[in-house]
């Protein structure tokens, strides 16, 4: 029997692209890559590492992206007209070059001079003074604790020197002037960024100048206005706009509660509710939020959020309330147990004390420690404000910048959204349930449907349609005999065969719709629809086999 080890590498990468995420699809991947590499076909191990960047993105292993991109780099040097007439892919390129000098900030478990060496060489193609690189060199800076750097690059970054001199990129793809360079980043979250970096040098008044564009609604971006009023909480608690920040927790914590992308927010959360006098709240969120800390986005947000959980039971425990308890559920050898307050708090101190300590090991440096110890000894600014109710509708001002938007209408477009998402099951009234990571999954007859949003910024919709019948492995000629009838007959689902570690053949499909544009809630119900019937016709027909 032919097995994808023995065609080649772009037959073998096509069908890698249908593995479910995960280490089987991560270890194919590199497979292809090699194998390409060994062949001498180039194309297709850029296609491959492309791949498998993508796929540690979607799985939240963002500590792995730097050899990938390292490989990608090193073969466009070898063969420097492999990008020539690709601009899509050079511009790909620089942008999984950003993620991988990002992802370093956020672990200990990649070198420092890695990831020197990447942003050198981004500086290489767009110039020593282009905003990419001036952002990265400030933010590496201030992750050392070098502040005397951090602030001078953060000046170069503000007051960026588009027209300056410097090596043109490889392939030198053709670019609008209008169009942000992928090494940037989101531009609509570059007011967020400065101001997070302008608040922990302890400028509040400038951090709040720093995220007005977004604030006043002027910025258009799916992560906000929800990230801006994260960021703008301790300034706004700080300068004595206690009910602002609540009303500003309040409406942005609906939203970063679920959503994996924004597990680095939590830390923020807590911190307003230990410091603003919200003890309760904070440890409801607390308790609601542990099983995530097992899973976190990476490193650094899980440091800040076991940091910012330990010094809000430190508070609640000086406050009477350490005896309370919290369900904590265990997690490889930790067993699952109801944890009071200090013991909690201790654990947590213990986990944020860990982490900084490794993070300084790597820089050489006491910076993330010391961090910690400041975020530990800080104490209630203010005294508590009453939040408004969490079904409030009217808890933001008409004059308020950041008023929250109205629901969309039924024909108005909207980006993509956990929100939107789950507001069109309650339409139709589907049973579903949310996951951690922001999956909706629910089931309808034989299928099980999983939505979530991939993309950069969330904008693709993509379920995953998974037949409740499973094959034994004697029957896979069969099974992928099924498969290709059904792709050749119906567009959709696409369908396909996953082997299961026990032997079994899981058949399932999947449903992608890139709404970069947004998505109207009417159209939204009509993409569910279609894929619930397909679906179920698909998963009927595994189903209905002899």
């Amino acid at each position: 029997m032919t097995t994808s080890r023995d065609r080649g590498p772009a037959e073998a990468l096509a069908d890698a692209r249908d593995l479910p995420d995960g280490e089987a699809r991560f270890a194919e991947l590199e497979r292809i890559a090699d194998q390409a590499d060994a062949t001498g076909d180039p194309g297709t191990g850029l296609a491959a590492r492309f791949a498998l960047i993508e796929a540690y993105l979607h799985h939240g292993e963002r500590w792995r992206l730097l050899e990938p991109v390292r490989r990608c780099l090193a073969a466009v040097d070898r063969a420097p007209g492999l990008l020539a007439g690709r601009p899509g892919d050079a511009e790909t390129l620089r942008r999984h070059q950003r993620q991988a000098v990002e992802a370093f900030l956020g672990t200990p478990r990649v070198g420092l001079d890695q990831a020197r060496s990447l942003l050198d060489d981004l500086a290489g193609q767009l110039g020593p003074d282009a905003e990419p690189v001036a952002e990265l060199r400030c933010r590496l800076a201030d992750h050392l604790g070098d502040e005397p750097t951090a602030r001078r690059e953060y000046d170069r970054w503000r007051h960026d020197r588009a027209g300056s001199a410097g090596p043109p990129p490889r392939c030198d793809p053709e670019q609008s002037a209008a169009a942000p360079d992928p090494a940037g980043g989101c531009p609509g979250c570059a007011p967020a960024r400065r101001a997070e970096l302008l608040a922990g040098w302890g400028e509040d008044g400038t951090a709040l100048d720093a995220l007005r564009p977004v604030l006043e609604g002027g910025v258009r971006c799916t992560d906000q206005p929800e990230r801006a009023l994260a960021v703008a909480l301790l300034p706004w608690l700080r300068s004595g706009a206690a009910d602002r920040a609540g009303r500003a927790h309040l409406r942005a914590y609906r939203r970063h509660r679920r959503e994996r992308t924004a597990f680095p927010q939590l830390a923020a959360h807590l911190r307003f509710c230990a410091l603003g006098g919200h003890l309760d709240r904070g440890l409801d969120i607390l308790a609601e939020q542990l099983p995530r800390l097992d899973h976190p986005y990476d490193d650094l947000s899980a440091m800040e959020l076991a940091a910012a959980g330990a010094l809000l039971c430190a508070l609640a425990a000086e406050a009477g309330r350490g005896g309370r308890r919290i369900h904590r559920p265990g997690h490889g050898p930790r067993p699952a147990a109801e944890v009071d307050v200090a013991t909690l708090g201790a654990d947590l101190l213990a986990v944020a004390t860990e982490l900084a300590g490794s993070f300084d090991a790597r820089n050489g440096t006491g910076h993330q420690s010391g961090r910690i110890a400041s975020w530990l000894a800080e104490r209630p600014l203010a005294d508590p404000v009453p939040l408004p109710g969490d079904d409030d509708p009217d808890e933001w001002p008409a004059d308020d910048p950041a008023a929250g938007r109205a629901a969309p209408a039924e024909e108005e477009l909207a980006p993509l959204s956990l929100a939107l998402l789950t507001a069109a099951m309650d339409r139709r009234g589907d049973g579903y349930a949310v996951e951690p990571d922001g999956t909706v999954v629910g089931r309808w007859g034989e299928a099980v449907i999983r939505y979530r949003r991939l993309g950069r910024r969330g904008e693709i919709l993509h379920a995953r349609v998974v037949a409740t019948r499973r094959l034994p492995a004697a029957r896979r000629a069969e099974a992928y005999a099924f498969c290709n009838d059904w792709n050749h007959d119906r567009l959709l689902p696409k369908a396909y065969v996953h082997e299961l570690d026990s032997g079994e053949l899981l058949l399932a499909g999947d449903v992608t719709t890139d709404l970069e544009h947004g998505v109207a809630p009417t159209q939204l119900g009509v993409l569910i629809e279609a894929t619930v019937a397909t679906g179920v016709g698909y998963t009927a027909a595994v189903a209905a086999l002899p």
